[in-house]
């Protein structure tokens, strides 16, 4: 018998310390990754100063944020890109942390009503090559007013595109896909 209790009492022993010290398997570990340190450690706010918009911006460019995260508009000029689907206006736009290979290029261009802009945003969408990253509606207080798409370089899988349109606004930024991706998250239109 009292081998019997003897025995018991060391396998309960040895369970108890199975469970909770070696290998531990009843504790309550954290077992949630830890979120991506380089992500955390992105600085929020530029280093460098934003280049001045020109005195006679429309309010299109008037409304174009001087920084982004860490990325300061550096260049800000007209542009044709997308001079066929006829917008009322449209420029080009840099924002850099600094370092040119972090260098976000941003097209933006209006048009007087959504569906030229549905129309434009559909045909960038479409020509994007490369593996969808992400793509959803883009929303504004709630209501959805328009739609977004971000895809991986073709050719270049360091680079990512992101195309979204708001309404009667169409916006492309090309860059490494490191920026891109944080960039357009944060861009505030």
């Amino acid at each position: 018998m009292r081998v019997v209790v003897a025995a018991a009492a060391v396998a309960i022993i040895l369970a108890l310390l199975s469970a909770f010290v070696w290998p531990g398997w009843a504790l309550n570990k954290d077992v949630t990754p830890k979120a991506d340190q380089s992500e955390t450690s992105q600085p929020t706010t530029p280093s460098i100063k934003a280049k001045a918009l020109p005195s006679d911006a429309t309010e299109l460019l008037k409304a174009m944020p001087d920084s982004v995260l860490n990325f300061a508009r550096t260049k800000a000029s007209d542009s044709s890109t997308w001079s066929s689907s006829s917008p009322l206006e449209e420029y080009t736009l840099v924002y850099s942390t600094g370092k040119k290979a972090e260098n976000v290029t941003l097209i933006v261009a209006q048009w007087s009503t959504s569906t030229p802009a549905k129309t434009q945003y559909d045909d960038l969408a479409k020509a994007l090559g490369g593996k969808t990253i992400a793509s959803g509606a883009v929303k504004v207080q709630g209501n959805a007013t328009g739609d977004y798409v971000v895809k991986g370089g073709k050719e270049d899988t360091s680079q990512t595109t992101a195309v979204w349109r708001n309404d009667t606004v169409v916006f492309q930024a090309t860059g490494a896909k490191s920026s891109v991706q944080r960039f357009y998250q944060k861009f505030p239109l």
